[in-house]
């Protein structure tokens, strides 16, 4: 069997084969993906239901309501923790979402690596897809 650079040269081939087929779904479906990402909102409430929160698509902060009842019992401390807690767990959920919008197209490690930056296990994803261990 022919090989390249240590590779299968099949391998290679069909690897750049899977490559083409999915940059030409990009390019028919990616403006369709976007725009269902790009309105991806989520909506979380607090554990004592006094803070309710919506988030983005990038998780950002797109809406804050807190109830009247935190003023019986003043904490800063624990609504800005409890603020905090329930903005994490909206902006998890709205890149959960995200994942499943592009799944069709990119494999959802591959997508979650990316969306949280993690280079180095994103080469290692596409180093492993090169030599067909995926």
């Amino acid at each position: 069997m022919e090989t390249f650079g240590g590779g299968d040269a099949a391998g290679l081939r069909a690897y750049a084969d899977e490559l083409r087929t999915t940059f030409m779904r990009l390019q028919d479906e990616g403006a369709e993906l976007h725009a269902k990402a790009r309105a991806v909102q989520v909506t979380e409430t607090s554990r004592d239901g006094l803070v309710s929160v919506t988030v983005g698509s990038r998780g950002e902060l797109v809406r804050l309501d807190i109830d009247p009842r935190v003023y019986r019992h003043p904490d800063a401390r624990a609504l800005a923790d409890s603020i905090t807690e329930t903005v994490q767990r909206a902006a998890a959920t709205a890149q959960e979402r995200i994942i499943e919008v592009f799944e069709p197209l990119i494999p959802a490690d591959q997508m979650k690596t990316h969306l949280v930056g993690d280079l180095e296990s994103l080469m290692a994803q596409l180093a492993d897809q090169m030599e067909g261990k995926r």
